[in-house]
């Protein structure tokens, strides 16, 4: 089950990819908090951990949440690891917060398989990278609460990719640059 950038990568795009950024219009929201500019763990698990924090301070349940984490932590054996780690998510404080980051480092088993699964206890978010997460998800949620609801959650596209995405009129994307010349 590929991610969504990991599907877009395996087929050719036209030049500018399907969605050209001129066609959007690009709404500043400024919360005058400026994140930091590095984080020590892959940024790939820093957006997973931001988008299953809001969903899960939105309302859904934890298990459902992290899903996919949980789903990979079984395919290694190490779900009751991973079951612990759920257990301290409980919000938004720094505990929660680290643990959720060891979490989501079973995705990887899921998405892409065993063979990329670097050991969850070596994922140790800085007090830098906390800050930004918590950051990302303080403002994923007031985005919500200007442009929601959320009208689907989690889909999936049948022989195809899965996605923990959102469907609305816009797909949230947490971007630290302005949307380049990738395409989606």
């Amino acid at each position: 089950m590929a991610s969504v950038t990991g599907r877009i990568e395996q087929i050719k795009q036209p030049r500018g990819g399907y969605l050209k950024p001129k066609h959007f219009v690009e709404i500043l929201l400024d919360d005058e908090v400026e994140l930091y500019p590095e984080e020590n763990i892959h940024a790939g698990l820093v957006g997973s951990v931001i988008d299953y924090m809001t969903r899960y301070t939105m309302g859904t349940s934890a298990e459902k949440a992290f899903n996919i984490s949980l789903l990979g932590a079984s395919i290694i054996g190490e779900r009751e690891d991973a079951d612990f780690f759920l257990s301290r998510v409980r919000g938004l404080d720094d505990l929660s917060i680290r643990f959720a980051c060891k979490l989501v480092g079973y995705d990887v088993c899921t998405r892409v398989g065993i063979i990329r699964y670097k050991d969850v206890d070596d994922i140790n978010a800085d007090d830098k990278t906390v800050f930004n997460i918590r950051t990302m998800v303080n403002r994923s949620l007031a985005f919500f609460e200007q442009f929601g609801p959320i009208i689907k959650e989690g889909f999936t596209f049948e022989n195809g990719y899965s996605t923990n995405g959102y469907i609305r009129r816009w797909r949230l994307s947490h971007r630290r640059y302005p949307m380049g010349f990738q395409g989606i």
